[in-house]
């Protein structure tokens, strides 16, 4: 039964924003007393909470689809909808957010540390929040966009200050449990460990946490035994602490040979850019079991050795305690030492990010079709404007033209190339497709019209007076032809009469 996970791909679903109400005030005496019809609420948000009672992403792996609450829809008399209920999901300090090409969108290193990671839709405006002088009684209302839907990748890394590493069975379990309250399993098979295991320890007045990672073996890069898994929750520790087993009954295992393959495995795990290099960062060698005493022999006889490689030794027993008191005080020293020198360090400067105007908010994409060019608008303003429409009324049709027109789109078009009746689409993939019609100014609040129509939108076959006039004065005209052919002929025939008379 799997117990730990730190690496998870979340399906999130933020919620939909409500629509907008069309509705118009009705009282006695007062049939048409003006727009009243509410907005929608918002939908809510997925946020991610770094919480440090949460060690593992194990709920996560289990229901990994999570949604929040929709915006509820407005009402008459203004009322606007509930928004939506927000989902708020903990998990540990240290867990990376990634999306799903692997780059890096927040690091929750700090406990309490939120991010939005699926924003909630906008609620869609009443007619009454749409109305103004001109536009006295909107026929329409806007509709709620949708939240965000989408995948993310949650990587746990574990925020420890020391961190264990050595061979499986080196008895780095142990260690955490002798020097801390935590209670790993402990058995004698390799790969005891599966995953890691945190534990904080008390030297004097220093306190700090104490890692172990499961264990490396030669070939670890290479995806052998446990390979490089869990060496991604030792990239924010301070101190390294090499635990060798001195009382190994392994053929061709020994402390000097052990250290020499997980050094070279730690030397071939990449770190995030920024950070120091693990085999750059304090190193302890901790010389494990010497309660035996073949293990104890080793031990004073590979020392010497160690300790002309620049390696400060502690001879160790988990089951004795011996040397215990020694190695956490030297790790607490390291942890203070490493804690005053960020203390002293300057603050980094705080990024502000202020929103600038752009000249555009969109931009046109000329692209090949088999009938012709397609004009596809590109931009967040034009995809929200039409999310927001809805398209079975005239009159918001009407609107969101209005809004285009004002926003350049039509003269960008033009700019690229494109003539009536061009086809063109607002948004990636199949968008919304329509054949494009230049426009005049909008000006549509000054068009009379009933409410929910847009006289812009409806083809008047009736004629004008000045095309009734020409066709009538074409229609006597060709009468006057036929009269005076007629009149012709019958000149002629008199003509043809009086010679045959003759």
């Amino acid at each position: 039964m799997v117990t730990f996970v730190d690496r998870v791909t979340l399906h999130l679903r933020a919620g939909k924003g409500g629509n907008g109400c069309v509705s118009v005030k009705r009282e006695k005496f007062k049939p048409l007393a003006g727009p009243d019809g509410g907005n929608g609420g918002h939908g809510g948000d997925v946020v991610l909470v770094a919480d440090p009672q949460v060690t593992t992403l194990l709920s996560y792996h289990h229901s990994p689809h999570r949604s929040s609450g929709n915006g509820g829809f407005g009402m008459g008399d203004h009322r606007s909808g509930a928004a939506g209920e927000p989902l708020e999901l903990p998990v540990p300090v240290g867990t990376v957010v990634k999306d799903t090409s692997g780059d890096v969108i927040v690091d929750m290193i700090e406990p309490g540390m939120r991010f939005v990671a699926a924003p909630g839709g906008l609620g869609g405006l009443g007619n009454a929040a749409l109305a103004n002088p001109k536009r006295k009684a909107p026929g329409f209302a806007l509709l709620g966009t949708p939240g965000w839907e989408g995948d993310v990748l949650l990587e746990l890394k574990t925020v420890a200050d020391v961190a264990l590493v050595g061979f499986p069975s080196a008895g780095k379990s142990s260690l955490i449990a002798a020097v801390s309250a935590a209670r790993p399993k402990i058995a004698e098979y390799p790969f005891t460990t599966l995953h890691p295991n945190l534990g904080v320890v008390q030297a004097g007045e220093q306190r700090f946490t104490v890692a172990d990672v499961p264990g490396l073996i030669e070939g670890a890069s290479e995806g052998k035994g446990l390979g490089l898994e869990f060496l991604r929750h030792v990239e924010r520790c301070t101190a390294l602490v090499h635990v060798l087993d001195c009382a190994t009954l392994e053929p061709g295992r020994d402390p000097l040979t052990d250290l020499d393959v997980i050094l070279a495995e730690l030397a071939a795990y990449p770190v995030p850019d920024g950070q120091l290099p693990l085999l750059d960062r304090p190193q302890l060698v901790a010389l494990n079991k010497v309660d035996v005493p073949e293990a104890k022999d080793l031990a004073d006889l590979v020392r010497p050795d160690l300790e002309a490689r620049g390696f400060r030794v502690f001879e160790i027993s988990t089951v004795s305690h011996e040397g215990l008191r020694q190695l956490t005080f030297a790790l607490g020293d390291i942890v203070a030492k490493h804690r005053a020198e960020q203390a002293a360090a300057p603050a980094p400067e705080r990024i502000v990010i202020r929103p600038k105007g752009s000249e555009k908010d969109f931009s046109v994409r000329v692209e090949g079709g088999t009938y012709g060019n397609i004009y596809r608008i590109l931009g967040d303003k034009p995809l929200k404007w039409v999310q927001q429409t809805d398209f079975q009324n005239e009159e918001a049709v009407g609107y969101l033209g209005d809004r285009l027109e004002k926003l350049g789109v039509e003269v960008e078009l033009f700019r690229a190339g494109a003539t009536p009746g061009a086809t063109v689409v607002i948004g990636e993939g199949d968008g919304i497709v329509f054949d494009w019609e230049p426009s005049i100014s909008s000006n549509a609040e000054l068009m009379t019209a009933p409410r929910g129509t847009d006289p812009r939108l409806l083809r008047d076959t009736r004629r004008t007076t000045s095309e009734r006039r020409e066709r009538y004065h074409d229609m006597m005209d060709a009468k006057a032809d036929a009269r005076a052919e007629l009149e012709a002929e019958r000149i002629a025939e008199r003509y043809r009469d009086h010679e045959d008379d003759e």
